[in-house]
């Protein structure tokens, strides 16, 4: 097969989404040198070669409300990546994640005939079940990195591959724990209580004023605090010796004792980097009305969802309180049972997502369903 000039065009919607593009990408230039890539990612996606369409940061947002909110934005992009797709003829769509924008893209690109890969797939398992239909229909190569959700969307008739988590990557921290101690001034003989917040705007405003208030609940002049911050987000109202990681926010995964996170990717990442974890979300009263209704899974930490069975605790929405916070961090921060039970839990978690290889693995199986 001739794959030398092939024509990509991918769809990442949100930082996550960037991130493993942008090591798709590089793994597809390394089979195929002169595959040419266009579409919407970050800054990530860009420096690996990509053309960028639309950026990350316009269009990650979260909630039912929030989408509401910026609709008009929506349709015009997805006017416009329709328009782009017919121009450039591209010889496969890829699409990473993002489901609420990425599967009425391929409802709308599926008459066109372009061939689609779902890189990534939504967790329909988990709600809106009824979406599986347009999968089925309109993607004609699924790769999931989930290893129950091959048997499952097989079930339901969806061409399915589980390729292994991009998490069993081999991670090697860009500096050590002394630099990380001595960059942010911090004493290698006090616990240092990592915070994720969340990477949109709106996770931000919503957590970190509880986070705050958990902090000054569990009242330890000696526990350091560090916040994992994400791109393009704004952080208020927060103690002036509180320090900051804008580079490299797993290196705070990495060396610190335990983390408060707010639910999504830093939950499971928590687990492949052996740091114990609380995690908790709040949406707005209308999103979590809907979520609430839709959602079919017993557990909202992929942690959890893997094993099946609470590994961290979990508190959502009103659950979200400064006083459960600190209760179910305050055991972590030491040598308490409660920490090794989780470390336990966490290595079943890490044997269920697969060996490294996963970016390789995506890009032989996406090159070898590509016909130039």
């Amino acid at each position: 097969m001739n794959n030398q000039n092939l024509r990509f065009f991918l769809v990442a919607g949100e930082e996550s989404g960037d991130i493993h593009g942008a090591r798709l990408i590089s793994a597809l230039k390394e089979k195929s040198p002169n595959a040419s890539f266009i579409g919407h990612g970050g800054n990530k996606m860009k420096t690996a070669g990509m053309e960028i369409l639309e950026h990350v940061d316009d269009l990650a947002m979260m909630g039912f409300t929030e989408v509401l909110k910026h609709l008009p934005y929506m349709i015009n992009v997805m006017g416009k990546t329709l328009k782009k797709t017919q121009e450039i003829k591209p010889h496969r769509l890829i699409l990473i994640d993002y489901p609420g924008f990425n599967l009425r893209l391929a409802k709308n690109i599926h008459p066109l005939g372009l061939p689609i890969t779902y890189f990534i797939m939504p967790q329909v398992w988990a709600w809106k079940e009824k979406r599986v239909n347009t999968i089925r229909k309109c993607v004609d190569q699924a790769l999931c990195i989930f290893p129950f959700e091959q048997e499952w969307f097989e079930q339901r008739g969806v061409n399915a591959h589980f390729i292994g988590h991009p998490f069993t990557e081999f991670h090697n921290p860009s500096i050590n724990k002394e630099a990380f101690f001595q960059k942010h001034s911090l004493d290698n003989n006090k616990s240092l209580l990592v915070l994720f917040p969340g990477s949109r705007q709106q996770e931000i405003d919503r957590h970190l004023s509880i986070f705050v208030k958990t902090i000054a609940l569990l009242n330890d002049e000696n526990l350091q605090i560090i916040i994992g911050k994400a791109p393009n987000v704004s952080l208020s109202s927060i103690p002036a010796h509180w320090k900051i990681e804008n580079d490299d926010t797993s290196l705070c995964l990495e060396y610190g004792t335990a983390v408060l996170t707010s639910s999504g990717t830093a939950t499971l990442q928590s687990a492949v980097q052996d740091i114990p974890a609380v995690v908790s979300y709040k949406l707005s009263a209308g999103s979590w009305l809907l979520a609430k209704n839709l959602s079919h899974v017993p557990f909202a930490a992929m942690t959890n969802l893997i094993v099946g069975k609470e590994i961290v605790p979990e508190f959502l929405q009103n659950e979200m309180t400064p006083e459960n916070l600190a209760n179910a961090i305050r055991p972590l921060l030491n040598n308490s049972s409660e920490r090794k039970n989780m470390l336990f839990g966490y290595e079943e978690v890490r044997r269920s997502l697969g060996i490294p290889g996963t970016y390789e693995r995506a890009a032989d199986a996406i090159l070898s369903r590509t016909k130039i």
